[in-house]
Order: C-alpha cells, then sequence, then structure tokens
C-alpha cells in the first residue's frame, strides 16, 4: 500500500513538542488529535506519531512536501475576482507566473512547483495546496462531485405543496453547473404520479418535474447503482432511465458505461452498489478495463460501506460485506483513476492510494434528514485533471434546511468541516480505522416536517 501518513509527526528519533489544545492545527506542536465524528478531540498526538513511524520503513513511506520558494496563485485573475468558483478550462489565464496571496485551502486546487512539474498527490497537498499558473491552462478538466441526492419523502412534499421542483438545488446552482462535468448520485427513481408523504417512508420515489432541478444544477452524469433506485421495480428504473437520458443526462451504473468527451478527453463514468449485496469484483474488473478502452479518465463509483460513521467500514447488514478500504484499493489497482464513494449519509474522509484519490463519502446533498447535524451537513468535491493526470481537489462544505435545500456554510463552519474530513483522513491513513464512540441519533417519529428556513 503506499498511502500517505503521518503528516503531524516528526521524523524518528526528532523528540516530540509538547501537546498544544487546538487539537485540530496541524502546524502546532506537531500533535494530531483523534476525532469523533464532530471534530472533538480525544487520543492525542503521540498515539498517532507511534503509528505514524511504525509505517514509515527505511525509505520513508511517508511523503514529504517540499514547499516551493515562493507561493503563487492558479489564474490569479479569475481567483480574485470569483475565489469560489470552480476553475474551468474555458478562463482565460496567462501562463506567466503572478505573485498573490494563497487563498483559503477549501478554496482554490494545486498543480505544480516552481520546476513546472505535476505534483504526487498526498494528504498535505490536497488539504493544504501551493499555488502555480500551469503553463497550458487549456488542458484542465474539473469534474464535480455530489453527494446523495434524494428528492424523495420530505423533499418531494415539500417542493410539491409548492410547485417549485427547483427549490432544492437554487443556493447552490450556479456553483454546481461551474464545472466540466457535474456527477451526482441519484437515490431515488423519478417518475410521474410519485405518491406525495408525510412520513418517514423507506421506500423512495420523487416526482418527476424535479428532472427541471437536476439540469438548472448541471447534472451531467447520475450514478443509479444504489440501494434504492429499486424502489419501485423495474418500471420505476426504467423510468428514471428514459426521463435522465431525455433530458442530456447520462447515466451509470446500469451496465453500459456513460461516456463524455470533455474537449478531446474522455471520461468513463461506470458505477455498482454494495449496500444489501457483495459487490461483485470480477464485473468491476471486467468494467473498469471496458471503460479503459472507451475512456482517457475513469471514474468508479460505489455505494457502500457502514451508515453514520466518519471512518468507511464494511456494511454489517451484507453477508459477506466488503470493506470499503479494500474495494477502493481493488478498483484503483484495476485501472481506475479516481474513486468516488456515497451512501454513509456522511461525508468522510479520503485516501491517496498509489498516486490515485479515493473520496469515501460526501454525505447528503438534497434529502430530508434534519435529525442530526452530520446527516445535514455535506461537501461537494472539485476534482482537478491536468490532461488525464488528477492534480488537486477540493471540497466545498454545505448544511440542509428546510427538510432539503442545501446551503454553503459560512467560511468559519465550512473551515471546521474541512478540518473534520482532514482528521479523518489522517486517522485512515495511520490505521484508526474505528467506528465512531458517539451515538447516533435516532430518526424521529413521522410525520416530521415543519420548515426550518436557511439564515438570510
Amino acid at each position: 500500500m503506499d498511502r500517505q501518513r503521518g503528516r503531524g509527526c516528526p521524523p524518528p528519533g526528532v523528540a516530540r513538542p509538547q501537546p498544544v489544545h487546538d487539537a485540530r492545527d496541524p502546524a502546532r506542536g506537531g500533535q494530531r488529535a483523534r476525532v469523533s465524528s464532530r471534530g472533538r478531540a480525544g487520543r492525542t498526538g503521540p498515539v498517532l506519531c507511534r503509528a505514524a513511524d511504525r509505517h514509515r520503513g527505511s525509505a520513508g513511506t511517508i511523503a514529504r512536501q517540499v514547499r516551493p520558494a515562493v507561493v503563487v496563485a492558479l489564474f490569479a485573475l479569475v481567483a480574485c475576482n470569483n475565489p469560489s468558483a470552480p476553475i474551468t478550462a474555458g478562463h482565460n489565464a496567462s501562463s506567466s507566473r503572478v505573485l498573490v496571496a494563497a487563498p483559503d485551502f477549501f478554496d482554490q486546487p494545486s498543480f505544480s512547483d516552481r520546476t513546472g512539474r505535476l505534483p504526487v498527490l498526498s494528504l498535505q497537498s490536497l488539504f493544504h495546496p501551493t499555488y502555480v499558473v500551469p503553463s497550458d491552462p487549456s488542458r484542465i478538466r474539473t469534474l464535480l462531485v455530489t453527494g446523495d441526492v434524494i428528492p424523495a419523502r420530505g423533499v418531494n412534499y415539500f417542493a410539491t405543496s409548492r410547485h417549485d421542483f427547483l427549490w432544492p438545488f437554487r443556493p447552490t446552482a450556479d456553483y454546481t453547473k461551474n464545472a466540466d462535468i457535474t456527477y451526482i448520485n441519484l437515490e431515488t427513481p423519478l417518475f410521474a404520479g410519485c405518491p406525495v408523504v408525510a412520513t418517514a417512508t423507506f421506500t423512495f420515489c420523487g416526482d418527476a418535474r424535479f428532472i427541471n432541478g437536476l439540469t438548472m444544477m448541471g447534472a451531467k452524469v447520475a450514478n443509479l447503482a444504489n440501494n434504492h433506485l429499486s424502489n419501485y421495480g423495474a418500471e420505476g428504473i426504467t423510468a428514471t432511465d428514459k426521463l435522465l437520458n431525455d433530458h442530456g443526462i447520462k447515466t451509470s451504473g446500469l451496465g453500459p458505461i456513460a461516456v463524455l468527451d470533455v474537449r478531446g478527453i474522455k471520461f468513463g463514468f461506470i458505477g455498482f452498489n454494495g449496500v444489501g449485496r457483495a459487490i461483485d469484483k470480477e464485473a468491476v474488473r471486467q468494467s473498469i478495463a471496458r471503460a479503459r478502452e472507451q475512456a482517457d479518465i475513469v471514474v468508479v463509483q460505489f455505494h457502500w460501506g457502514k451508515e453514520y460513521e466518519r471512518q468507511p467500514m464494511a456494511d454489517p447488514h451484507v453477508p459477506t460485506p466488503d470493506d470499503p478500504v479494500g474495494m477502493g484499493h481493488a478498483a484503483i489497482d484495476w485501472g481506475a483513476d479516481i474513486v468516488i464513494g456515497n451512501h454513509p449519509h456522511w461525508y468522510q474522509g479520503i485516501e491517496v492510494y498509489h498516486g490515485k484519490l479515493i473520496t469515501y463519502a460526501h454525505g447528503n446533498f438534497v434529502f430530508d434528514q434534519m435529525w442530526s447535524e452530520e446527516t445535514r451537513e455535506g461537501v461537494i468535491g472539485t476534482y482537478t485533471f491536468y490532461g488525464t493526470q488528477l492534480v488537486a481537489a477540493k471540497w466545498k462544505a454545505y448544511r440542509i434546511y428546510d427538510y432539503g435545500q442545501p446551503v454553503f456554510m459560512n467560511q468559519k463552519d465550512a473551515a471546521t468541516a474541512l478540518q473534520t474530513m482532514e482528521a479523518a483522513s489522517d486517522q485512515l491513513a495511520i490505521g484508526l480505522h474505528e467506528p465512531t464512540t458517539s451515538p447516533v441519533p435516532a430518526m424521529p417519529p413521522a410525520p416530521v416536517y415543519a420548515p426550518e428556513h436557511a439564515p438570510a
């Protein structure tokens, strides 16, 4: 395994500084605290540092980041005018280097050091990037990925009551439509005549008119490999697939590989459901091989793992459960360029394995689970490719209001969310692959729907 570990720890033989109070700050005191699902401090740095020391090896398996002498910005004019917008190849940019102040780590990606070489991915380069202008901006492609999109149950109830099927997507649409490809996980069938319910049923469907919201947000591909698409049988699956394709949204997870050409670079999308069933590993291997023949970049999405956990782990309800970490590694070994995960309803950490990125879960995006902070929060991932190589990623955090409408967090709350995500990634990297110790709040009895609007 080639995972990145122990960024907050000194080399073997170097005395460790004393602990500090801010356990989430990777730059202070060399400490990294183990955190719960909400980022609270638990066991502190020496435990993790000793674990990291055991994994370093004589050759140094932990990537050492060499910071460039000068921090420069990617597309300086674009970043100054609109620092929160995803970066696409459509923007004009000079190839000369311009010195500017670096923006917050969760707002902009990085590309290379001063030599012009593309970066080696690591947790350090992803969560604390440096900035340079790439030699050829026209080679950049962006893939934006959301978490679970479930316009069913409470979301369907409120949208139907308001006669407004754009409502869930309106606060975030300007952001989500600004990537080359926007990839969603649609976890409900959509069809005309979907029953409108005001109860917490586990049989999902959404009105076909939600297609207008999906097109408004810029969805280009929808993953349909999940455990709720089949809630209305084969007819619901067929109707949803046809509705999406009729509106220009390709689908993954039903067998055929979705291929999109973005200015000469072909992206291939495949999806697999591992909830309630074991994933057919041979089918994954063969699908990746077929996708490699058709596409330059192979994107694999899994619906996997145990719900309501900050760390990826096997679903206990599957007779022969698949460990998401092992499955993600296998997909990369078989040729995937990036692995995307969803289903746990909480965002989880990331991992760099053999130079490839795995994001284990993005959390809920559009859903009515207002009963805990964890189920209300999620991240949108923007994954930036230079040619066919993934060179950067950023995650933009939001909170769900009013039983189904995600609204971007303010900068302070977003920084806290990203620190929680980074801490979960660090725990995963050094082997603290453990379930949460805090109790998961129980879903309240139905009916549960009462508006809670986003702050002005």
